[in-house]
Parts: C-alpha cells; structure tokens; sequence
C-alpha cells in the first residue's frame, strides 16, 4: 500500500510516496523503541522494546515477519530507547541505548554492545562489553542514539531539551568507571513548536516535535532523526563534524497520521529508510528518497 507524505526540501514543498511494507507480527513485540539494520543479512532488521520489557532482542524482516529473537545476557533493560547497528574490525555488532530518562533522576545510562549473531528461535546471547555515562549538564531524557564510525563513538541526542542537545560517547573504553559524554551543542534543524503548542501538550498528549530515534547509515554519509511526526534525512559533506551536518537544511518526510512513531533505521543503503510504532502489531512503514538531495 502506498501512502502520499508531505515531503520538503529547502524552498521547495514536494510530494514522497512511501509503502506500508507490513505490521509487527510478533506479539511479544509491545512497544518497539528501537530499531537497526542486520549487518549480516540485507533482509533483516533488529528490534527492542521500551522499558518495562526483558532482555530480549527481536529479528524480524523488512515486512515485520518474526526471525526470531536473542536475550542478551548480563544487561538490564531499565529504559531501552534506540538500537544501532555497525561493524568493528570487521565484525557485526548492536548497540542497545539504554537512555531513557522521564523525570531526569538517574545518575548514569548505560550502552551495550554485543557480536550480532545469527537469528534463531529463543536463544541466549553473552554481552560483549558495555559503557556507562552520565551528562556533564545533569540527568537528561533521550530516546535517540546512533553509531559514528568514524570517530568510533555513539551521538545521543536529547529529547525533552529545545533545541535538543547532541552529545558524544566513545564506543569503547576499558577504564571501568563512568564516563562523561562530551556535549557537541544544540541542533535547531528540526520543526519548533508555538508556544501554543508547548503549553497545550500535556492536555492533548502531542509533543510532535520531540525527537526520539536516531540512525547513521553504514558509509557514514547520511543520517536522520525520528520525531513523533516526521523523518528528517541529512547527508554529511566530506570533513563535516555530525553537529554542523545535523544543523543544515534536512528532506523532511511528514508521516501524516502515523500514530506514536518511535523507532527508525536505513535499510541496507543510505535512501531506504524504515520507521516503526510503538503499538502492538504496528506497521512498518518504508521510505525510499530516490533521488532527493538534502541540502
């Protein structure tokens, strides 16, 4: 089925047609949070759910069929929120962002990472390492997180902050004790809200402009963000830091009436995008840019 999105770039509006590619057909699949491409196999993406949720990680294919699943051993899922894929030396790897935060109380989040393995029905996975870090400006919430390869670090992006601020992790480290994220800035590209809009929110449920999923593809070229509303695409120009390219004009992809989106990831090249919901048996929405330019 396709479905007509307002699509815009720079000056001027166009139109983007996109296809809902499936549902969620999972079950235990309640409240996707997260979602990343297989570096292993073409067809398939990994997903998490929220907090409230076990250990589990979820294989399923492009048209929301379940592959199977893994519980990641020895990590807890206090707020899971993003999940990204990349490769490390040439293996395959997921990073679970355990970033969540509501009320802004607690002292530290967590990123795990484990070898990705192979989709199987009902196994157990051993965590690889892990990394924890608090804000260097106090407890933050945030739901969006993605791998930089090239500085070999995660960015996270916070939700609740205008304009949200972007900071920076290293992917590994071996010092046992918790980090401190480097704060990048602020990125101001993305929709702001009236005041209207910020004071009528907790009454009408509608924080559309918060971002909460984040991806960069493989080659590390393009990225884009997950409001509640729309999908924002971004391509990064050679020796470009992430906050200048995230602070350019983006493609922004309205998603109409696609309720509660909350996770996004690149299919396996950099103008195949996929967003999912956080309801039970969601649909899967796929999202080719062609040959639209960021600028």
């Amino acid at each position: 089925m396709l479905v007509v999105a307002g699509c815009s770039n720079a000056e001027h509006p166009a139109t983007l047609a996109f296809a809902v590619s499936g549902r969620l057909e999972d079950s235990n699949i309640r409240e996707a949070s997260g979602l990343a491409q297989s570096q292993r196999q073409a067809d398939l993406l990994w997903i998490i759910n929220d907090n409230g949720a076990k250990e589990w990680l979820h294989a399923i294919d492009h048209s929301g069929a379940r592959r199977g699943e893994f519980r990641l051993k020895k990590s807890r899922n206090v707020d899971w929120e993003d999940l990204a894929s990349f490769r490390l030396d040439d293996m395959p790897y997921l990073m679970i962002a355990d970033i969540g935060d509501n009320d802004a109380k607690r002292d530290f989040r967590t990123l795990y990472f484990v070898e990705e393995p192979k989709p199987k029905k009902k196994a157990d996975k051993k965590l690889d390492w892990r990394i924890d870090f608090s804000y260097p400006d106090g407890p933050r919430d945030a739901e969006a997180a993605a791998v930089d390869m090239e500085q070999q670090r995660a960015l996270i992006l916070s939700k609740r902050d205008m304009p949200p601020r972007l900071y920076a992790v290293p992917l590994r480290d071996d010092s046992e004790t918790i980090l401190t994220a480097t704060k990048l800035g602020t990125v101001t590209s993305l929709q702001k809200p009236s005041r209207r809009d910020v004071e009528f929110a907790p009454k009408t449920k509608d924080w559309y402009w918060q971002p909460v999923g984040m991806d960069i593809s493989s080659d590390n070229k393009a990225a884009v963000i997950l409001t509640y509303r729309a999908v924002y695409f971004y391509q990064r120009q050679a020796d470009q830091s992430w906050l200048d390219a995230l602070n350019t004009k983006p493609i922004r992809v309205s998603l109409g009436n696609f309720k509660n989106a909350e996770s996004i990831a690149f299919g396996n090249d950099e103008r195949l995008i996929f967003v999912t919901g956080e309801n039970k048996h969601s649909r899967v929405l796929r999202i080719d840019l062609g040959g639209e330019t960021a600028q």
